[in-house]
């Protein structure tokens, strides 16, 4: 398999082949920690889309049109090159790699992400920037690989690569394909306190549906802090909850909560200090500090994602 490969093959040192993303879940699979079954379709897969449908020619001289003084310039160019690699066609043997690993998964709907090979490095913080696609079925898959791939393309990071003088770096990226989580609960983890920077201290936030109504900020999540000495639980602020995302029939959907339960606690205690020690041992794992996403289904917690905290 040229252009595609399972996590399990894939650890940190794989970075520019597997972007940031596939690097992590692959590292965290080697040390024991419960990541939903996936495989990345390399950065290769994606050089080579560029060359034999001779679109990298095209992309530097639009590129080379935009000056990031000039916003509408790199709009325009974020426009032309997300068109040009939208029509055109995948190579087959590509495509090929990509049905058949999507099979192995036996999942009928993946998350389909972008893995910037310049991703999550501590100087570049390209988190954010490029395009997720959950509740993935393989109908639209390769559409979908092919989004992540245009989302290097963005008007933002069209101009966070002009401004910070990225331009000539070779910046690709991959796509990470992950079983689908249909999550109960999910939130975010960083295992240094992100307002006041306690090392000692563990924020977990929690909130009921997929995770993205957190990290969009539609809704106001539950907070716990901890403290990773004693494991005790600080403080806990209960949000109230009205509405979450869900999977729908054709795309996620946002769902009433029920009002019984729109003011509980999301995870029992039992639970928070269950989350709070498997944070912490990937933080232990990386060595510093990690901003963690994490779903819990059918009573068992999955990590979605870590990188490190840029912002300390």
């Amino acid at each position: 398999m040229k252009f595609t490969k399972p996590f399990e093959k894939i650890s940190k040192r794989d970075v520019s082949s597997a972007g940031g993303k596939g690097a992590s879940l692959g590292e965290m699979i080697q040390a024991g920690i419960p990541v939903p079954s996936g495989f990345v379709v390399t950065a290769n897969a994606f050089e080579k889309f560029l060359e034999e449908t001779d679109l990298n020619v095209e992309i530097d001289a639009i590129l080379d049109s935009a000056d990031h003084k000039e916003m509408h310039t790199i709009e325009n160019a974020s426009e032309k090159i997300k068109a040009l690699i939208l029509q055109a066609e995948i190579p087959q043997d590509i495509t090929d790699e990509i049905r058949t690993f999507f099979k192995k998964l036996k999942s009928k709907y993946t998350a389909v992400r972008s893995s910037a090979t310049a991703e999550d490095s501590t100087s570049a913080a390209w988190a954010g920037q490029l395009e997720s696609y959950l509740n993935t079925p393989e109908e639209n898959l390769l559409e979908n690989v092919k989004k992540c791939w245009a989302s290097l393309f963005t008007p933002r990071a069209i101009f966070y690569r002009l401004e910070k003088n990225m331009r000539k770096l070779k910046i690709s990226v991959a796509v990470v394909v992950q079983k689908m989580v249909q999550s109960e609960v999910a939130g975010v983890c960083f295992t240094v306190h992100p307002v006041t920077r306690d090392y000692d201290q563990l924020v977990i936030e929690a909130g009921y549906g997929l995770g993205e109504a957190i990290v969009s900020g539609k809704v106001t999540p539950d907070t716990y802090v901890l403290n990773k000495k004693n494991w005790q639980i600080l403080d806990k602020n209960i949000g109230t909850q009205k509405i979450l995302i869900t999977k729908g029939k054709v795309k996620n959907i946002e769902k009433k909560v029920p009002k019984y339960q729109q003011n509980k606690q999301k995870l029992s205690d039992t639970k928070i200090l269950l989350l709070g020690k498997l944070c912490k041992k990937i933080e232990d794992h990386y060595k510093k500090p990690q901003d963690v996403e994490w779903a819990f289904y059918k009573d068992q917690f999955y990590i979605v994602q870590s990188r490190p905290i840029t912002t300390l």
